[in-house]
């Protein structure tokens, strides 16, 4: 299995990623869909207390999730698969020992994620939280990632740009050399 790991900052244009995985018949897995569905479970809707799951999902390794959303994508067995969410250099590692990966970042100046999260609405989202939830994710270790990525998506124009980087990319990754 391929699997295309997808990075990159809160409000960065990953879920255009997503678009193009599911247009395409591919699995995607976010592990924020998993800490977003576990607050839903537990009646938890504030950025804190899904930060708080985040984190305790996360585990003392920091590992918990992104190994929960590794194993639903490999028992696929499907050619090609997109993971989202990660954010350690040892998350990475990980995927790569148990398939070939491609880490991708998408990128936007702060300005501009700024302004997504204050217009997409999502439950942990909050623009008073924006400065506290970059923070929180570059401590986490998300830099490292974004840093190392094998390619990246500058999403600062149109999505339809951006769709047109990532199906170059991809198409570059999967076809014959």
């Amino acid at each position: 299995m391929k699997i295309f790991v997808i990075v990159g900052m809160p409000a960065a244009g990953k879920n255009i990623a997503r678009a193009y995985a599911e247009s395409k018949g591919w699995m995607y897995y976010a592990t924020g869909d998993i800490v977003r569905a576990e607050a839903q479970k537990r009646g938890v809707s504030d950025p804190v207390g899904t930060a708080k799951i985040s984190d305790e999902l996360r585990g003392a390794d920091g590992m918990g999730v992104t190994r929960l959303a590794l194993e639903n994508l490999l028992r696929t067995g499907a050619d090609i698969g997109f993971l989202e969410g990660m954010r350690s250099w040892p998350e990475i590692e990980l995927i790569r020992a148990r398939a070939e990966c491609v880490v991708v970042a998408f990128l936007a100046p702060r300005q501009a994620r700024f302004a997504r999260v204050c217009s997409r609405g999502r439950a942990d989202d909050s623009p008073q939280a924006f400065d506290e939830r970059d923070r929180r994710e570059i401590a986490y270790g998300t830099a490292v990632p974004i840093a190392l990525s094998d390619a990246y998506i500058l999403n600062t124009g149109t999505v339809e740009d951006a769709l047109r980087q990532l199906d170059a990319l991809i198409a570059r990754e999967i076809s014959p050399a």
